[in-house]
């Protein structure tokens, strides 16, 4: 049965070399223990809204957030506690309207 949307599945997001992640720029905002929530993530001349921190969680080296966009499209971003460097590790694509046929 179609429902009328289509969700898409996770994406791996690999850089220019295939053993690489692919980096990005995050604009964060610093809560209230100087911890920095991304708020806009920057993909080249991109610009995206995070409309929600879904969840996040702690690793050896890095800080991973699950984030979510007005539209309903996920990222899965980690921050590089050394380098400062930010990675987006995955992506899935938020349900769409089907198409009038």
């Amino acid at each position: 049965m179609n429902s009328g949307h289509a969700t898409g599945r996770w994406k791996d997001m690999k850089g220019p070399n295939e053993d690489e992640l692919l980096v990005i720029r995050v604009e964060c905002h610093a809560g209230y223990r100087g911890e920095e929530t991304p708020r806009v993530l920057v993909l080249g001349d991109r610009r995206i809204e995070v409309a929600a921190v879904v969840d996040r969680w702690l690793a050896p080296d890095h800080r991973y957030f699950k984030l979510q966009d007005a539209a309903g499209d996920s990222y899965i971003v980690r921050h590089d506690v050394h380098s400062g460097l930010w990675e987006m590790t995955v992506y899935q694509q938020g349900p769409r309207p089907a198409r009038a046929r």
